[in-house]
């Protein structure tokens, strides 16, 4: 009997046993492998710790699922136009003034009739549920919050476009990918107009869009669309061989003088590269142009919307204004569009950042962020007011 007892006292514990096989499942490469290796699992930061646009992203990262993150992220193909969107703001350098006064800062301005405290917008971008539950009704509070950002609907937007409308009181203007068929838009127009969206853009800068290869498919395309396993059960094959979804390649410049009899409200052309289809657009009837190769995600190898600013520009003169979006991300970046005759500037996968991170709050932050950085390169560079913002203000390098 002593001897039993012996082994017992001395012996191995239940609790010992279970710290050991806590300890042992820890370090085990089994427990290790359930874990995404190329995230960070450190603290999420808070949204106040967050110094520049940039670190949104980080943190969207962290939270968002992996196929939402790579939507936005990502570009198209080899991500050149992607790349070269950002490397175009290094090509561009600001020269100061050295003696202004710039007491007060006024960055505000007016663009077909909607009064703009800050010459920042936020472009359209596709499926925001996929970011927010609230999806385009939180983004637009957002804008509304911050200072009554205008805001360019996506036509594929997450929620009805009268709903997004009913969600707050700023600025709205609406996409649109236009339908062959003239009746086949009319809905669109007329839903949008009667919920007070006050201008419509035609996105013409994506008229053939494919992702070719299954791992483009997979990580590039939003949730139903073209390929991959997001693909919607039953949707046919593209008929031609190339895979290229016929939708849009019919695009023309003599639909717009159909479509524009159904339009209470100013029609911008949003895509334009060159200064020959700028000045097209607007022989064609269009009040307005909107710089845009899609963020990089319509054609590879192509140029940066900051490069081809100025020719747009020069060619279409004080007939339109001309907007930008793609691969804005400071304030610098957008003072120097200003500098080269962009009226505004469009914000798209930074806002998206924002709001995958913290909701509504977040992609306020961005802009915020954004408009208190464009005020501080106007102050530096001695240019208080947008009318003294020119061409003077940079030295360009394009390569």
């Amino acid at each position: 009997m002593a001897g039993i007892e012996s082994r017992w006292r001395h012996g191995v514990t239940r609790r010992k046993a279970l710290r050991g096989l806590a300890g042992f499942l820890a370090g085990s490469p089994l427990l290790r492998a359930q874990q995404d290796p190329f995230r960070d699992h450190s603290r999420i930061p808070a949204m106040e710790e967050l110094a520049d646009v940039f670190d949104f992203e980080a943190v969207a990262y962290e939270k968002l699922p992996r196929q939402a993150y790579d939507y936005t992220g990502h570009g198209t193909e080899s991500e050149f136009s992607l790349r070269r969107n950002r490397e175009a703001f290094d090509w561009v350098k600001l020269v100061p003034r050295a003696v202004a006064d710039v007491s007060a800062i006024d960055p505000s301005t007016e663009v077909l009739g909607v009064k703009m405290p800050y010459p920042i917008m936020i472009a359209p971008t596709a499926a925001h549920a996929q970011l927010h539950p609230d999806g385009e009704a939180a983004m637009y509070q957002a804008a509304t919050a911050a200072s009554n950002t205008l805001f360019l609907m996506s036509h594929n937007a997450s929620l009805p476009f009268d709903k997004i409308a009913a969600a707050s009181t700023g600025p709205l203007w609406f996409q649109l990918y236009a339908r062959e068929r003239l009746e086949d838009n009319l809905p669109f127009l007329d839903t949008v107009q009667t919920a007070g969206y006050r201008a419509v853009a035609i996105t013409i800068d994506q008229n053939a869009s494919v992702y070719e290869r299954q791992q483009h498919n997979r990580h590039f395309s939003a949730p139903g669309g073209p390929g991959g396993r997001g693909r919607r059960r039953g949707r046919p094959e593209p008929a031609n061989p190339y895979r290229v979804i016929p939708g849009r390649l019919w695009y023309n410049w003599a639909f717009v003088e159909k479509l524009r009899p159904h339009l209470k409200v100013p029609l911008l052309a949003k895509g334009v590269m060159t200064a020959a289809d700028a000045k097209v657009a607007v022989e064609t009837g269009f009040e307005g142009i909107i710089v845009s190769n899609h963020g990089g995600r319509a054609m590879d190898q192509g140029t940066s919307t900051l490069e081809v600013l100025p020719e747009i520009v020069d060619a279409v003169g004080a007939r339109v204004p001309v907007l930008i979006d793609s691969g804005f991300r400071r304030g610098t970046d957008i003072l120097k569009a200003l500098a080269l005759g962009a009226k505004a500037v469009g914000i798209g996968r930074a806002v998206r950042w924002g709001l995958g991170s913290y909701g509504a709050p977040g992609a306020q932050r961005v802009l915020e962020i954004l408009q208190g950085e464009l005020v501080l390169a106007m102050a530096h560079t001695g240019r208080p007011t947008l009318k003294s913002i020119d061409r003077t203000l940079v030295r360009t390098d394009f390569r």
